[in-house]
């Protein structure tokens, strides 16, 4: 792999539920200057593009809270529809604290608010949450395309500041590059070096995706080495196991 070109696909519109989300990425591929799709190429794809056109929008004026949201919503200062929204996706609250909400969702992602979005929404009163099944919302979107994709989320990353794209869905693409057992390049056998290829390519795209310019997909050449044959594994392999999981 000599080099890496990142593109965001120009000219699509604001996605909503029941759009054919598949092709009008593909029409807007085809407006790129090199149009279309190849095999080898990877598609990411921001994961609300994904989640609206799965109806995955909620009015919050629809949203009745319980008195468990009630009550995080009174501590930690938040509308309580948004948190009867959260705890509607989480599976446990890891961290509680000055008014954030630190989640493991139903996927096992960990992060802020279990991924429930209010910005880019298409409205003031509406809500974001993730998708059902990101990895095989890829799928779907491969199996159309005939590339390989990616669905990508911004996360916190503990121990450093600001927030970087990664990957909570994945096909087609190699998602985890597990060099133990290989040599560096002095030969030194390497033991913990898994590279997460998924989560880069997808942190990648992020650099050239306008988050407020309705651009929410970007082209990546030259990762072909990392392309698979078929849907692969999936991002699910990226989520570290509970009992592993030393900070949360």
């Amino acid at each position: 792999m000599s080099g890496l070109r990142a593109e965001a696909l120009p000219g699509l519109p604001e996605i909503g539920p029941g759009h054919d989300l598949a092709a009008l990425l593909s029409e807007g591929a085809a407006r790129l200057p090199e149009p279309g799709l190849d095999p080898t190429d990877v598609l990411v794809v921001a994961h609300k593009a994904v989640a609206k056109a799965e109806g995955r929008v909620v009015p919050l004026a629809g949203v009745l809270p319980h008195a468990r949201a009630r009550q995080l919503a009174a501590e930690h200062g938040k509308d309580p529809r948004l948190v009867e929204l959260i705890l509607s996706e989480t599976a446990e609250i890891v961290r509680a604290d000055a008014g954030r909400l630190i989640c493991r969702t139903h996927h096992g992602f960990v992060c802020a608010n279990a991924g429930v979005d209010q910005s880019n929404a298409g409205g003031v009163d509406h809500a974001v949450l993730l998708p059902v099944d990101p990895d095989a919302s890829a799928r779907a979107l491969r199996a159309r395309l005939g590339c390989a994709i990616v669905v990508a989320d911004s996360f916190g990353r503990a121990w450093r500041v600001g927030q970087a794209e990664v990957a909570i869905g994945c096909a087609g693409l190699l998602p985890v590059d597990d060099w133990r057992g290989r040599p560096d390049a002095g030969g030194r056998e390497l033991h913990a070096t898994l590279i997460a290829v998924a989560d880069e390519a997808a942190a990648a795209a992020d650099l050239v995706r306008g988050k407020a310019a309705g651009e929410p997909a970007v082209r990546l050449r030259g990762l072909g080495r990392f392309v698979l044959e078929d849907d692969g594994p999936g991002a699910a392999v990226l989520v570290r196991a509970k009992e592993q999981d030393l900070f949360g």
